[in-house]
């Protein structure tokens, strides 16, 4: 009897020493996942508050913002772009399920944001620009330079593919529904000026040529090929401190001081909703015959965890919607983007 309980009493303490070394085991590999993410995104978020920072001190003045726009927008990102593409089989690039999954997860975003501020007695042109910086992450100057930069080549299909979907599906669709009750033109006709927007951006021709040259298997010449590459280099950091520029600038006179509880809501639904809806339509698609490899689906979540994009704020100031609303959803979803990502990509195991 009591060589029993001495057993039972050793088998005990050694379970018990056993759960400790794993719960020992369990906790080193958290800390070293988080030390792992925290060690990309951190470097990026920096740029981006070095960049507010030296706006709010006057060190880069407000006139020297659109220089700094057009540089990242006309030369430094469509090099980047083209130059991943062209690596990258365009089978990543325009994956069916993927541009699925991303699109109709968009439809619903814009819906629920949409809904939501009309129930706030919101004016629709408010309520569709609101939906779209919830529905329309920051992946040019963000999502393209952190995925890349930390899960390898491999990232930059899914992320670009999502890309053009905002660009051409899901800002065509806002702006149009921003215009449904204008009168001016109706709204197909805004939409299609709409579109004829987003074609006018560098950026998805950039991604055009990257792909006819991923297609052709061709490459750059030397010359050109050295010159790409050296604007290609400085678009993340220049793009990332362009942001925080950006951000710190002064709402324009005909935006309004937007009240938080008509900003944090959105703001979550961007961080939290969004990947959320991304994750739930990914995974429906094998329902569908588009089944979406598990790496690319967790790449275009991660995408969609980003904060809303920073050029959604000048589309809205195109268009007569509430710029100071739209800007201070960027600014809060962006400050949260750093805690909410790094979470989120922990929880996703996504760490090299």
């Amino acid at each position: 009897m009591i060589a029993g309980r001495v057993v039972v009493a050793a088998d005990m303490a050694m379970l018990q020493r056993l759960l400790a070394a794993m719960r020992q085991v369990q906790h080193g590999y958290w800390r070293l996942t988080m030390i792992d993410i925290l060690a990309v995104t951190t470097p990026l978020f920096a740029l981006v508050a070095a960049g507010w920072l030296a706006a709010q001190r006057g060190l880069v003045p407000s006139a020297a913002i659109p220089g700094m726009n057009h540089y990242v927008l006309y030369l430094a990102l469509p090099c980047m772009l083209a130059r991943l593409v062209m690596n990258t089989p365009v089978s990543q690039l325009l994956h069916p399920g993927l541009l699925a999954a991303y699109g109709l997860a968009a439809v619903l975003m814009v819906s629920a944001a949409t809904a939501l501020a009309l129930a706030c007695r919101a004016r629709l042109v408010d309520a569709a620009f609101g939906a779209l910086v919830t529905a329309f992450p920051n992946s040019g100057f963000m999502g393209v330079p952190l995925l890349v930069a930390w899960l390898g080549p491999s990232a930059a299909g899914p992320v670009i593919g999502s890309l053009l979907v905002d660009f051409l599906f899901t800002s065509t669709l806002c702006v149009a529904l921003s215009q449904a009750r204008s009168g001016t033109g109706g709204m197909w006709h805004t939409a299609g000026r709409a579109l004829r927007g987003a074609l006018a951006n560098p950026l998805p021709w950039a991604i055009t040529l990257g792909a006819v040259l991923s297609i052709r298997q061709g490459h750059l010449p030397g010359p050109l090929d050295t010159l790409s590459r050296m604007l290609a280099d400085s678009a993340s950091p220049v793009a990332l401190f362009t942001m925080g520029v950006v951000l710190w600038r002064p709402v324009p006179a005909s935006g309004t001081a937007a009240p938080r509880r008509d900003v944090v809501p959105l703001a979550a639904m961007k961080l939290l909703l969004h990947p959320a809806l991304v994750l739930a339509c990914g995974t429906a698609m094998p329902l569908l015959g588009l089944a979406l490899p598990a790496a690319e689906l967790k790449v275009l979540v991660l995408s969609a965890a980003l904060p809303g994009a920073s050029n959604v704020a000048l589309l809205t100031e195109r268009y007569g919607a509430d710029t100071g609303r739209v800007a201070r959803i960027i600014l809060v979803s962006t400050v949260l983007a750093f805690g909410s990502f790094s979470t989120l990509a922990w929880w996703l195991g996504t760490s090299r």
